[in-house]
C-alpha cells in the first residue's frame, strides 16, 4: 500500500521573519519560548505635562470645583494687600481732599500702613483653608480613578509616571486658579478704591507695590499648590494594580 507524497512545504511569508528572530539572551533557557520583557524608561515630564493637561480638559467642571478654593484665597490675598498698598499710597500722598476722603472711610492717616494682625490671621486661615481643600480634592479624585490607575499599571506604567501625572493635575489646577484668583482680587481692589476715592486711584496708583502684591500671590499660590500635590500623586502612585482593579464601582 503506497501512500500519496506530501505536497513540498509551501513558503509561508512569516517564515523569514521566524528565521530572523534573534537568539535569545544568556540565561533565558529557565523560560524557553518566553520573549525578553523590555526595561521601562523613565517617563519625559513633558509626555507626563501633555497626559496632565489633557486630564485637566477632559474634567474641566471637577478642576474647576478643585480651583474654586485657590481662586477664592488667592482673590482675598490679592485684595487685602492691593488695597493696603494702595491706601498707603493715597495717605503718603498728603492731599487735603484726599486726606478727607480717605477719614470718611474710616482709614486712620495717621496708623495707615501698619500691620494689622487681624488681616494677617484672615489671610492665613484662607490660605490653610485653600490647602486642605486642594488635598481633599485631589484625594478624592485619586478615589474616583483608582481603576484607571489599576489600568494604567497593568498596561505597564510605572510608580514614576503615575506620580508626575497626578503631581503636574494638581500643580496645574493651582497656578490656573492662582492666576484668576490674582486678577480677579486686584479687579476687585482697583474697583472698590475707584468708588471711595475717585480718580486719586488712577493718580497715585502704587504701581511697584501692586506688582510685588500679584509676585508675592503668585508664589504663595503656587507653594501651596505644589504642597497640596505632594500626598495625593504618592498615594495614587503606591497603589497596586491588583488592589485598584478589585475596587467596585
Amino acid at each position: 500500500m503506497s501512500f500519496p507524497q506530501q505536497p513540498p512545504h509551501a513558503h509561508h511569508p512569516m517564515d523569514e521573519l521566524f528565521a530572523q528572530r534573534p537568539e535569545p539572551p544568556p540565561g533565558a533557557a529557565d523560560a524557553p519560548g518566553l520573549p525578553e520583557i523590555p526595561e521601562h524608561a523613565p517617563t519625559p515630564w513633558g509626555v507626563a505635562f501633555i497626559v496632565s493637561w489633557r486630564s485637566v480638559r477632559r474634567r474641566f467642571f471637577r478642576s474647576l470645583i478643585t480651583m474654586t478654593g485657590v481662586i477664592l484665597a488667592i482673590a482675598f490675598l490679592t485684595y487685602m494687600r492691593s488695597t493696603d498698598a494702595i491706601v498707603h499710597s493715597l495717605v503718603t500722598a498728603d492731599v487735603d481732599e484726599l486726606n478727607v476722603l480717605l477719614q470718611k472711610n474710616g482709614v486712620d492717616i495717621l496708623t495707615a500702613g501698619g500691620t494689622d494682625s487681624r488681616m494677617i490671621l484672615l489671610i492665613t486661615l484662607s490660605l490653610l483653608t485653600c490647602l486642605v481643600g486642594i488635598i481633599n480634592a485631589m484625594l478624592m479624585s485619586v478615589t474616583e480613578r483608582i481603576k484607571e490607575i489599576g489600568t494604567m499599571k497593568c498596561l505597564g506604567a510605572r510608580d514614576e509616571f503615575i506620580l508626575k501625572t497626578y503631581f503636574i493635575e494638581a500643580v496645574l489646577q493651582g497656578v490656573l486658579g492662582t492666576a484668576i484668583g490674582m486678577a480677579l482680587g486686584l479687579l476687585i481692589a482697583v474697583a472698590v478704591a475707584r468708588q471711595a476715592y475717585h480718580g486719586y486711584v488712577s493718580m497715585f496708583m502704587p504701581a511697584g507695590a501692586v506688582a510685588g502684591v500679584l509676585t508675592v500671590s503668585f508664589l504663595v499660590g503656587s507653594l501651596i499648590s505644589i504642597l497640596a500635590a505632594i500626598a495625593p500623586a504618592r498615594w495614587a502612585a503606591r497603589k497596586q494594580p491588583v488592589d485598584a482593579m478589585r475596587v467596585e464601582e
